[in-house]
């Protein structure tokens, strides 16, 4: 049997799912997972590797309308993905009502080629009568391939995703080495890790200004201890307050949570120093955003 192989952007609105289903399908955690928007900054590289062939997902920003130069720069790579891949997958998270922000996802991905699969995520939480309109209504607009209902955190449906993915990606051999998991490097993943910990414990607004600076990083052979000093950055004072909490209590709380969660990951031990500093316009500053980790 030939074996197919290929790259497949995972598109969709801010909070659709796509990290969940991301990390889902390749059995690890590649990409950060949270409940408030913009989670996803950069394009994340996972493969999945079957007997019958390589699925290389690229996991991308959500797809919204852009307010600053960072929103710009995170659209800009989910357009970039979509346009130069084999296949694209819109995530669309159907417990929540169809707005203006789904339109706007249809009309981006409507601008790459063809295949086009839908994925509608969170079918766990919705009754079958009203899923079966939504389904109907996407099927109407003739811009997917195939519409694929899935709940990413109970596993519904997910079992049969990548055997209908593969068919549509081109006959060839792998496009990685199979062990192989992500491209992101290992300061990255680390840093998005410290970053997902912090959006876990921080209010609404928040998210849409945290950045975080891997500064300095050390290996202790001796200890066998990676040494990790970090910053977070923040567009106002009162945030600042609010990520290092009452008394140093969030900061340190999070801190806990990132490293266990890192050398769970890497399956070795970490020491994180972790700063946070307020720096208003970060998010519209080029070369400054050039030098954030996650």
């Amino acid at each position: 049997m030939s074996r197919r192989a290929g790259t497949v952007a995972v598109a969709g609105r801010p909070n659709a799912g796509k990290s969940t289903l991301v990390n889902a399908l390749v059995g690890t955690k590649v990409a950060i997972v949270s409940d408030k928007p913009q989670t996803t900054r950069r394009r994340v590289l996972g493969m999945l590797n079957r007997p019958d062939g390589q699925i290389v997902f690229v996991d991308t920003p959500g797809l919204h309308r852009p307010l600053h130069r960072l929103n710009r720069a995170m659209l800009d790579e989910a357009m970039e993905a979509i346009l130069d891949v084999d296949v694209v997958v819109l995530v669309i998270d159907v417990a929540e009502r169809e707005g203006a922000g789904d339109r706007h996802a249809l009309e981006l991905v409507a601008k790459a080629n063809p295949p086009r699969i839908c994925v509608l995520n969170k079918v766990d939480l919705v009754a079958k009568p009203k899923l079966l309109p939504r389904m109907a209504a996407l099927a109407a607009t003739g811009l997917f391939d195939e519409i694929v209902p899935v709940s990413a955190l109970s596993g519904d449906g997910l079992a049969e995703l990548p055997g209908l993915i593969l068919k549509y990606l081109p006959e060839q051999e792998d496009l990685y080495p199979a062990e192989t998991v992500t491209t992101s490097d290992e300061k990255t993943r680390v840093a998005e890790l410290i970053r997902e910990k912090f959006l876990e414990r921080t209010r609404e607004e928040i998210p849409y200004g945290l950045g975080v600076v891997v500064e300095e990083w050390k290996v202790d052979e001796v200890k066998n201890l990676t040494l990790v000093t970090a910053t977070l950055v923040v567009d106002k004072e009162n945030h600042k307050r609010i990520v290092i909490g009452l008394g140093g209590q969030l900061i340190r709380d999070a801190g806990t949570a990132a490293r266990i969660e890192i050398e769970k990951t890497f399956g070795k031990r970490f020491f994180l120093d972790l700063h946070v500093v307020a720096r208003p316009g970060w998010r519209e500053d080029p070369r400054f955003l050039g030098t954030l980790s996650s």
